[in-house]
């Protein structure tokens, strides 16, 4: 079913509000997830405060395009959800534990980070940084 204006105005606005208020986001593919798996997934996201939303890529691009990020926007391929959080690692991190998983299901493609955009190497590499808990 088709998403009406109103409703896609609302999604938008969720998004940019996202956006606007994440230290750090990172641009998720989970092309072939387990509707169980997904669960088990955002459960963990939030007992870690790490917000887990999807939406259409046509949103999600003009939702950063709003928020005038520094660099280069990686390409957003698949079904593509952002996972977000106020601290800078932790979304990054508890994605790609899940992408270890989930082998070919779940992938990191970028990120944004300090306000810039990031590739996909550069969002691993900062996932790689160890939990100080």
């Amino acid at each position: 079913m088709e998403r009406t204006k109103i409703e896609k105005a609302d999604i938008l606005n969720t998004l940019k509000d996202i956006v606007k208020g994440a230290n750090s986001l990172v641009f998720v593919n989970f092309k072939g997830v387990k509707v169980g798996d997904t669960v088990n997934m955002r459960r963990k996201f939030r007992s870690e405060n790490v917000g887990f939303f999807v939406a259409k890529k046509s949103l999600t691009k003009k939702a950063l395009e709003s928020a005038n990020f520094s660099g280069t926007m990686p390409e957003l391929s698949g079904e593509l959800g952002l996972s977000y959080g106020s601290d800078l690692i932790a979304p990054a991190r508890e994605v790609y534990e899940f992408e270890k998983k989930y082998k070919g299901s779940v992938s990191i493609l970028g990120g944004v980070f300090e306000g810039k955009f990031m590739t996909k190497a550069e969002m691993i590499s900062i996932a790689s940084i160890p939990s100080q808990k």
